[in-house]
């Protein structure tokens, strides 16, 4: 029975309220006869995935916020530790020599069963967010260091069994749930082959010197240990030669991973899919994951997209990321850039994800008071969101589940400018031109995945960024001007953006017509009073 066929006589025959569990059934039955791919809309390749199409929730979003959250949180040294520690004389590597011990007897699984994750209260954070505006929430479900944040089928490291003993995602989606946020999950894990790399070698001096580190230990060496009837290769990966380099985009075929590790990937990212049917899904890979070492990726892409349609009634509700993507790939999902922001509108949805601090807390970082302040990411999510962009902010999380009082003041900044301002950002489109002002083309050049934000001309108040909605134009101000006027140079008279002339102008959370006059020189319009949150204020322009 083809897959078509077998989902309308479900449909016939089955209760709405269990028909999705009957689908997911179903799917497994006609995946395993191999029919599925045959039967279903999208195949895995580049030319079927293309006809993707941004769901318009996603579009219509535009904030979203991420919990990238994990064991590397444990120590709050920051992003990339499970890597950092086994590099000789490093930062990591002499924090973790202190706290843990030598990495040839105490390596990163050390961290995983320190991380007790004891005041996590997932519902109170995601509450939190979604008082700040964020329309979607993001979860990690595995990093770099390879330990799944599920009751993992295909990964015995995981954070049910070993480490805090919760099943991480799933408090996540219960809470994401909870607060009716669509729920996205990120995965990391493909790149494990290259990170763990380091753990696989050695000191090369001093008393350690030649003795190799724990990336090296297997099965047997567990006995009468914590880990017992674990293999610790199933989470370092080490069973290969190593790397030349840290080849994030597979090129040196020499290196590429086993056939075996890529199959893997794909049953344990398969695994987490079925269990928890996210709305979204990040890949922290350059287009797909494990792509060209493998087709994983493009199967998974296909399997996703398949499953999320039959879940929809035949429309395609998901959202799947990529980065570093080609012109044809970016009509295969939405494109990521990390860190970065773009210079014009684009054709396409796209997002940035971003922090306010390091992808995994980092206290040093905190006593330096180094977040981004709200200013920063507020102005940020208007440029974006002005280019046809989302964006994806990480509140980095302390090993024990919480977020500190500082990322507690950012996100409440973050949601008194959206009760005044949202209007401007949500459901919007852009405009016939994205913006003004002297930052406008002085974005820097992307490095690699993104990682040019910042680099640029800071926003002031001759910067105004456009959106629009239901036939009205608005324009935010990227900060307040002296003089109590503003001149949007590109609303003069006989501008081809218009058809019609300016016939009113009032600023988000005043409700006051403003006195304007629409010149050669541009609109200029007399502001009311001085805004509390002055950095950005919005004119809706009928």
């Amino acid at each position: 029975m083809k897959r078509r066929q077998l989902l309308k006589h479900l449909a016939a025959s089955i209760p709405a309220v269990a028909l999705a569990k009957h689908i997911h059934a179903a799917d497994n039955l006609l995946n395993s006869n191999h029919e599925f791919m045959a039967s279903a809309p999208f195949k895995p390749s580049w030319d079927s995935l293309s006809s993707y199409q941004a769901p318009d929730w996603f579009r219509n979003a535009k904030f979203g916020i991420w919990s990238h959250w994990g064991p590397q949180c444990q120590p709050e040294r920051g992003d990339w530790y499970a890597r950092g520690l086994y590099e000789e004389n490093s930062d990591y590597y002499k924090w973790h020599v202190a706290h843990y011990g030598h990495p040839s007897k105490a390596g990163f699984k050390e961290v995983i069963h320190n991380w007790k994750a004891e005041n996590w209260d997932p519902e109170k954070l995601v509450a939190l967010y979604k008082r700040a505006g964020a329309q979607y929430f993001f979860a990690m479900a595995n990093h770099h260091d390879n330990l799944d944040l599920w009751d993992s089928k295909y990964q015995p490291w995981n954070s049910v069994r070993v480490g805090p003993k919760k099943n991480i995602v799933a408090g996540w989606a219960k809470a994401a749930k909870k607060h009716s946020l669509p729920f996205g999950l990120s995965v990391h894990a493909a790149h494990a082959w290259m990170f763990y790399e380091t753990s696989q070698v050695s000191d090369k001096s001093g008393q350690f010197a030649g003795v190799p580190y724990d990336g090296n230990l297997t099965k047997a060496d567990g006995k009468g240990t914590w880990w017992e009837g674990l293999d610790p290769q199933e989470l370092y990966a080490q069973n290969h030669k190593l790397s030349k380099t840290f080849d994030w985009d597979w090129k040196d075929k020499t290196r590429w991973p086993s056939p075996a590790y890529c199959e893997r990937f794909y049953k344990r990212t398969m695994d987490l899919i079925k269990q928890y049917n996210p709305d979204l899904i990040y890949f922290d890979d350059s287009s797909l994951p494990l792509y060209p070492v493998s087709d994983v990726g493009l199967r998974f892409a296909a399997n996703y997209y398949n499953q999320n349609m039959a879940t929809h009634n035949g429309k395609l509700e998901a959202v799947l990321f990529g980065k570093k993507l080609t012109d044809t790939e970016k009509k295969c999902m939405v494109w990521d850039v990390e860190r970065g922001v773009l210079d014009n509108i684009q054709a396409h949805p796209w997002q940035t994800c971003s922090c306010i601090g390091n992808w995994h807390y980092d206290s040093g970082l905190y006593e330096r008071g180094g977040y981004k302040s709200t200013q920063t990411v507020v102005q940020m999510l208007v440029d974006i969101v002005s280019k046809n962009g989302n964006l994806l902010l990480n509140i980095p999380v302390r090993g024990d589940g919480t977020i500190d009082e500082k990322e507690v003041a950012i996100v409440e900044g973050i949601g008194a400018w959206m009760d005044i301002n949202s209007e401007s950002i949500f459901g919007t489109r852009p405009w016939k031109v994205f913006g003004e002002g002297p930052a406008t083309g002085s974005v820097a050049v992307l490095s690699g995945a993104g990682f040019n934000e910042g680099k640029g001309k800071s926003f002031g108040a001759s910067d105004i960024r456009f959106t629009t909605k239901n036939g009205l134009v608005y324009a935010t101000v990227l900060g307040w001007p002296e003089n109590g006027q503003v001149l949007i140079k590109t609303m003069k008279s006989g501008n081809p953006n218009q058809e019609k002339a300016v016939s009113s102008v009032e600023m988000l959370g005043d409700g006051q017509k403003l006195k304007f006059n629409q010149t050669n020189e541009g609109l200029l319009v007399k502001l009311s009073e001085k805004p509390k949150l002055s950095y950005a204020f919005a004119l809706k322009i009928s």
